[in-house]
């Protein structure tokens, strides 16, 4: 049986695209580029300043002004953190479904610290949550496990007896590599050339209320 459950929160918990998408385009207007749409940023909206500005601007974390651009980026992010972004249709109900069978949730997400507090306060939610692993929490984030095992850790459950949601191919290495669960978040941002079926996951859900009828695993 599952004892907790773990969701990534980019492209799972919450669909934090339109903000994300909204400080790409804010750097591309400084660079007197056009605004991409949304339908194209959001298969990259998992992978954070990174690969939206690889996306949007072409550069990469060596590429020279790649600091101020993300210093831009993450500035306007952190200023609209939550103006567009919602919970996904049918996670507010999984949520009060897990707290009605007392299972305790938590968030493990590479998004760091500083943004992944905020967003959750303002999503009402960070108090809720038994656990919330960012990015920085440990010195590896994922697909290392270690971010999954402080979670477990946290909640004082057995790695083997937690599942873990998430949209890219990375959570899945995570839960992997923690022995835990993982279930594929198939409504999230996954890109459109994703072969899901080499991503050794336990399943995939098209809806996040569907995720209930794993918990007898």
């Amino acid at each position: 049986m599952v004892d907790a459950v773990l969701l990534d929160l980019d492209g799972t918990f919450a669909d934090t695209a339109p903000d994300l998408g909204e400080a790409l385009n804010h750097v591309r207007s400084l660079h007197n580029l056009p605004p991409l749409p949304l339908a194209t940023m959001r298969p990259q909206a998992s992978h954070g300043s990174p690969g939206l500005l690889k996306l949007g601007m072409n550069v990469t974390p060596d590429s020279d002004g790649y600091e101020e651009m993300r210093a831009a980026f993450l500035e306007h992010y952190e200023a609209h953190i939550c103006d567009r972004t919602k919970l996904f249709p049918g996670m507010a109900a999984l949520i009060s479904e897990f707290e009605e069978r007392d299972i305790p949730w938590g968030i493990v997400t590479n998004k760091p610290h500083r943004l992944t507090v905020p967003l959750m306060e303002k999503l009402g939610y960070a108090t809720r949550a038994a656990c919330l692993v960012s990015g920085d929490t440990c010195e590896e984030a994922k697909p290392h496990p270690a971010p999954m095992l402080h979670a477990a850790k946290l909640m004082g459950v057995e790695p083997g007896r937690c599942l873990y949601l998430g949209d890219d191919l990375r959570d899945m290495q995570a839960a992997n590599a923690a022995h835990m669960i993982g279930i594929i978040a198939g409504y999230g941002y996954l890109e459109a050339n994703a072969d899901t079926n080499t991503w050794q996951a336990a399943g995939i859900v098209q809806t996040p209320f569907a995720l209930l009828r794993y918990l007898s695993l």
